[in-house]
């Protein structure tokens, strides 16, 4: 049966199993996420739906049967549109209550030992309007909670003064050991020169001061990426797709 938990203890040793997929989830116990969680479970499968965001996120991974059983469940209480990170296939369990525009194939991938040059300097809540202006110039359209910078967890590289790479997180977790890189960008008139793979380098280096697990997602097509996040220590744990599902209005989908 299909029921809504509460206890994060419960969950924690759930996400547990495997803390580098469930990475995120295992974050989002944290007292600075928790109020902006709903979680649901069938058997020893998890779901999350994080409404931190103005959309709505579901994550949910795990074994194919599962899986798909917990997303049938849990269909007719999912909100009318959200955005999804869900195991491979998963997400026909959502039709035809749901249409689905793809975002495509992603990776998971977890830090080993860190390796390659790092440079960077810790960023804060009083560099937000500069990464405002290079996120605006380097990554439009990349999810950016203002929140994370109160974390500590934002590490940038200066020429002449100014932001030119940054490497933050979406997840921090000293309670439960885990976080998340994301909003990695480095500025168009400074690519080419490995300034992003140095600057995030150095984060994991300031990761592991407080975190076992660290973590990342990737686009599954973004082979430049990627080959650098492996010079830094990170390999494969995991893959998932990404997309954003519309109620159709039709039977089993909240109206």
């Amino acid at each position: 049966m299909l029921r809504s938990v509460h206890d994060r203890a419960e969950l924690a040793a759930l996400l547990r199993k495997d803390a580098a997929l469930h990475a995120y989830e295992l974050g989002d116990l944290d007292d600075f996420f928790w109020p902006y969680t709903t979680w649901y479970r069938l058997g020893d499968t998890v779901a999350l739906v994080y409404h931190g965001l103005p959309t709505p996120t579901l994550l949910a991974f795990g074994p194919e049967e599962p899986l798909h059983a917990l997303l049938t469940r849990l269909t007719p209480l999912l909100p009318r549109v959200f955005y999804a990170h869900l195991s491979p296939g998963a997400g026909a369990a959502l039709a035809p209550a749901y249409t689905r525009s793809f975002g495509g194939p992603h990776h998971k991938m977890a830090l080993g030992d860190v390796a390659g040059p790092a440079e960077g300097e810790p960023l804060g809540t009083a560099d937000l309007d500069e990464l405002n202006r290079l996120y605006a110039e380097a990554y439009p359209g990349n999810w950016f909670d203002h929140r994370m910078l109160e974390t500590g967890q934002y590490v940038g590289v200066r020429r002449a003064g100014r932001i030119v790479a940054v490497a933050g997180v979406h997840v921090w977790s000293p309670a439960y050991r885990v976080s998340a890189i994301g909003n990695v960008t480095t500025h168009p008139a400074h690519r080419g020169r490995g300034l992003a793979q140095r600057v995030t380098a150095a984060l994991c280096l300031r990761l592991r001061e407080t975190t076992d697990v660290v973590t990342l997602n990737v686009k599954a097509d973004n082979a430049a990426a990627i080959a650098a996040y492996e010079r830094i220590g990170f390999t494969m744990v995991g893959d998932y797709e990404e997309a954003t599902y519309v109620s159709t209005g039709a039977e089993g989908s909240r109206t």
